[in-house]
Formats: C-alpha cells, structure tokens, sequence
C-alpha cells in the first residue's frame, strides 16, 4: 500500500496545500515548527481517523478557519483510493471513500494502514502501562474493525460507570444502573482481551527475532501479555474469558463503591517486557530500552503485513537523530519494502540510500 498524494486545506498551519509522493522513501526536511510532523499526522488521520497528538479534531483545524480538510490518493490491494476528512468547529466530522460516506473510521483503516513512530516511542519500555495498553490499540483500531468498536464502548461504558460511582453518594438511585453496566464492561472487555492475547502473540514473536539482530545475538527479548488476574487463558473462547471479568468484579464492588473508581477491568491491562529474564523497566539500560522500543515498532510493521499482505505506510517523525549510527542502520536496513516517510531538520543521504524524493517543508508550505 502507498499514498501517491496528499492535499490539505487549512489544516494545522498548511493553507492550501498538495504534493506528490515516491512509492519507496520520502524526505521531509526543514527546521523545527514548520510542519513536517504535521504533515505525517495528516496521513495518520487519514488512515485511522484519529490524530496520534491532537484530543480533539478542532485542535487540527488551522488559526482562524471553520473547517479544515485533508485527502489523499492511495493505492492499496491493487486498488485506487480517495480518502477524505473533513473537520468542522461547529458540528462532526465527514469521512469518506471514494466520494461515499463513511459511518466510521474503520472504513479508512480498510483502506490503508500506518505504522508512526516518534522519539517519544523510543521510551515506550520505561513510561507507565497506558502508553503500552496505547500501542496495543492503535494497532488493533486499524487491524480489527470489531476491536475498535468494542474499544469504542468499552470507553464509553467506563466513563459512565466512572460518573455513577462517584455521584453516588449524592444520588445513591444511580447505584440501580451499576448491574447493566457492569455487563457491559464485561462483554466488551472479553473482546478487548481476546485481540490483545493474540496481537501480543505475534508481537512476542517479531520483536524478539528483531531485538536478537539488532543486538547481535547477544539478548533475548520477551514480552508478556497481563491482564485481569482471574483470566486465567486470555487465549480462552469470549465467553469463558467474560465470566471470568464478571467473577472479578463482583468480588471488587465493594472497594470499587468505597474509591469510587473503576478497578476491575482490561482498562489495567499492560506489556511485561524483559530482556534475558530481567525486567526491562527496571534493570535494562537506556540503550536496550531503545533497542526494545524500535524492536516493538518494527514488530508491529510485520503484523500488518502478515495480517494485510501488504507492509503498511511507515512514518518515522526524527526518529533517527535520536539513535546512535548502529541503531540507525538497523532501522533503515529493515524498512525496506513498503512506502517510509522520514522527517528530518537536515537534507541528509537518505534518499540516495534508499531511493526516493525529498520535501522541503517550510512555514506550512511543501517544496
């Protein structure tokens, strides 16, 4: 799968906006603040319907417009695309796919797939559980349509559940809605661990073939999927896993009630990463914590593929000032094969290593 062109009008700080690109490599250069990570984030969007940095779509719509909008032409399963976002200050969003509407973002991520990775994934294995409980979702959002919307009311169904527990003592009437809600939970929470088990089954695999490489054969990376602790088979069947949530939080009502907070549930889930045995967080230095990370991201470059047939669209937001000249090599050595957008401060030997185009992005405008 590629993106053969982008256009954007009034997104972030691009005006109007358009630009060409090489089915191999492609540079983005220029100095800080002027778009280039910008630009990748439009083609996140546009693979996802979700921004990797903004909360809201409004945050994306370019200083004083009402509206913005990003389109790109793709092709994919030997297919042509046009896939379109429009974002709006004062009512929804409109997504489409070849001029026809789409009820939701898994329509774009049935389109094409993205992989991004910035310098602050290089600190995936060291930060608390919510950034790898992340990771696992962004990839399983574009992966599996059914994992996405049941992470979808999952969400949904925890913030209410949230609201009730700590307006109770206010309104203890709302304590009769719990039992549905607990249901809920539970329903959605079996499929979210159900994907989760075997995406981390596949992560395990990849990341530790590519750690041993980029190590030299000298480590051994593994990772574990945890998750609630009465699920004793995450690999079990949906409805053995939802008995086993629903056994666990009947056990937790009544500290749930007593800190008014949700604490049962896949919302906990986390990776456990170790490196020869030990526990990455805690005992891997910084340099096999970032050998770990990049091992994670190119994994999951893999999973797309074996999961698609295609590699999806890898985008590297200046990854690569952040690694040292072996790491860098190892990275470029294995993008080889789909499309890779770099962004970088400097015009550099890139393109003449891997074959491609360079962009020069100054003040929101593309050279």
């Amino acid at each position: 799968m590629r993106i053969d062109r982008l256009e954007l009008e009034s997104f972030r700080n691009y005006g109007r906006q358009a630009a060409e690109f090489d089915p191999r490599c492609n540079v983005i250069f220029g100095e800080n603040a002027q778009g280039k990570t910008n630009l990748l984030e439009a083609l996140v969007y546009l693979s996802c319907g979700k921004s990797p940095r903004a909360r809201t779509d409004r945050e994306m719509i370019g200083f004083g417009a009402p509206a913005a909008r990003l389109c790109a032409g793709v092709f994919a399963r030997e297919r042509t695309f046009r896939v379109q976002a429009d974002l709006f200050r004062d009512r929804r969003r409109k997504l489409s796919v070849n001029q026809v509407s789409a009820k939701n973002s898994a329509a774009l991520s049935e389109v094409y797939n993205t992989v991004f990775f910035c310098p602050d994934d290089l600190y995936l294995i060291r930060e608390g559980a919510a950034a790898r409980r992340k990771f696992m979702d962004t990839a399983l959002c574009q992966l599996r349509p059914r994992y996405a919307a049941a992470l979808s009311e999952y969400n949904r169904t925890y913030d209410h559940k949230t609201r009730i527990l700590r307006d109770a003592d206010e309104r203890p009437d709302l304590l009769t809605a719990l039992p549905e809600f607990n249901e809920r939970l539970v329903r959605f929470g079996a499929v979210l661990i159900h994907y989760r088990h075997q995406f981390t089954v596949r992560l395990r695999e990849y990341a530790a073939l590519h750690h041993r490489e980029c190590s030299g054969g000298k480590e051994q990376l593994d990772i574990q999927y945890k998750t609630v602790s009465s699920v004793a088979d995450p690999s079990a069947d949906a409805g053995v896993i939802a008995e086993q949530l629903r056994r666990h939080m009947e056990e937790h009502q009544a500290a749930e009630r007593a800190s008014r907070l949700c604490l049962s549930g896949p919302h906990k889930d986390d990776l456990l990463v170790s490196i020869d045995g030990r526990e990455a967080k805690q005992y891997a230095s910084q340099g096999q914590t970032r050998t770990a990370a990049l091992a994670m991201k190119l994994a999951e470059r893999e999973i797309y593929k074996n999961a698609t047939g295609e590699y999806p669209v890898l985008l590297l937001d200046d990854v690569l000032s952040e690694l040292d000249p072996r790491r860098q090599e190892f990275v470029l050595n294995r993008i080889v094969g789909g499309q890779v957008f770099i962004t970088c401060c400097e015009d550099d030997r890139l393109p003449q290593m891997l074959g491609g185009r360079v962009f020069h992005v100054k003040q929101g405008v593309i050279m």
